[in-house]
Order: structure tokens, then sequence, then C-alpha cells
């Protein structure tokens, strides 16, 4: 379904988000500091709920990639899906965390997969699978 509610969004600069949350996953991995799952949260939260213009990491990669020439608009339906997984991922990494699980590291770990496949190459997998969904609803 593609959101015309929502001004579209820079295919680059969430590159360079994907690239954040490999980071964020990274440290979640293998540092002891697993507090980090909570800025993945609260990422997700506000791209994937509220709107990905509002997110002040996302106006930041938006602005960068605008500056290099590298601004490839599209919509922000998938973008938005993409980011409400990210926000599920993060609760239940902070959350494990919280209640000294180490289950926390299986959705670290596809975060760290997935989002280095996005940064590395672009495909983003749960933009795939949103596009993917309404192919199927609709058939």
């Amino acid at each position: 379904m593609l959101r015309f509610d929502i001004a579209p969004v820079c295919s680059n600069a969430y590159r360079f988000q994907a690239t954040m949350s490999f980071a964020i996953a990274a440290v979640y991995l293998f540092t002891p500091y697993k507090w980090v799952a909570f800025i993945l949260a609260f990422g997700g939260l506000i791209r994937g709920f509220v709107s990905p213009h509002k997110c002040l990491s996302y106006r930041l990669f938006a602005a960068l990639t605008e500056k290099l020439g590298w601004t490839l608009k599209v919509n922000a339906g998938s973008k938005m899906f993409a980011d409400k997984i990210a926000f599920v991922a993060g609760t239940a990494m902070a959350a494990t965390w919280l209640l000294g699980s180490d289950v926390g590291n299986i959705p670290a770990t596809a975060i760290l997969i997935f989002a280095f496949i996005d940064a590395a190459t672009g495909f983003c997998a749960a933009c795939w699978a949103y596009g993917l969904w309404y192919r199927v609803r609709a058939a």
C-alpha cells in the first residue's frame, strides 16, 4: 500500500539509517552496552509510527544526501514498515535485556544481517516483504 499521506523519503538517507541500525545491533551484540536497544526502538517508533520526517537522524541523513546530490525519493510506506520492524526488534532487545535474558540476541542478529545488506547494497528485505504482502493480498 503506497502512502500518499506522508511525503516521499530519500532511499539513500535510509541507507545511512541502516548503517546506524547495523552499528546499534553490533554494539548490542558485542559489548556490554545493551541499553542501545532503546535507541533502535525509539527511532523505529518515531519513523515507523509517526513520520520519518519527524526523526532527527533521518532529517540529518536526508540533508546530507541532498547536499551530496544523492537524493533518491521513494514512497514512505515500505520504509515505514521497515521502521516498525526495527521498533519491534529494538523493544524485544531492550525488554529481554531488562529481564536478564539473552533472547534479544536473536532480533539483534537479524537487524545486524539485514541492516548490513541494506547499507551495502540498497536491498531492503522488509521493503521487499512489504511489497510482496500487498501483491499477494491483491491477487
